[in-house]
């Protein structure tokens, strides 16, 4: 068996084709929650702080010298990146929590008997009569 084609059997494999779509729709995620920080929340938390931008706070350690150099501690990209993740840890939370509630509301209906049983009981009840 080649490289290339035992290469080609491992990448369509089914569950690393189910990776890959988990990838890719955890980064389109991630792009969708930092759209919601930065263009909902942040700015409403800014409203109700007056006016205040975190993303521009920083501690200035040194100053630049004709626009080179400089380095400064940006507490405040800190702070977003903070709230980003609290609120990404709080909708994978009541995600989880969602599912698992579906799962359990499925787990607690009666399974149907199969088609086969069905079939059997009826034959069963017509040779009683």
């Amino acid at each position: 068996m080649g490289m290339i084609s035992e290469f080609k059997e491992f990448a369509m494999n089914g569950s690393m084709m189910d990776m890959a779509v988990g990838i890719i729709m955890g980064g389109a995620f991630g792009t969708l929650i930092k759209s919601l920080i930065d263009d909902v929340i942040m700015p409403v938390a800014g409203h109700f702080s007056g006016g205040v931008d975190f993303g521009d706070k920083k501690i200035v350690l040194s100053e630049a010298v004709d626009g080179v150099g400089g380095s400064a501690i940006n507490y405040g990209l800190f702070i977003n990146a903070l709230i980003a993740f609290l609120i990404l840890a709080w909708v994978l939370f009541m995600m989880i929590k969602g599912m698992n509630k579906a799962k359990k509301a499925k787990a607690e209906e009666p399974e149907a008997p199969p088609a086969n049983e069905v079939l059997l009981a009826e034959i069963r009840d017509l040779l009683k009569k």
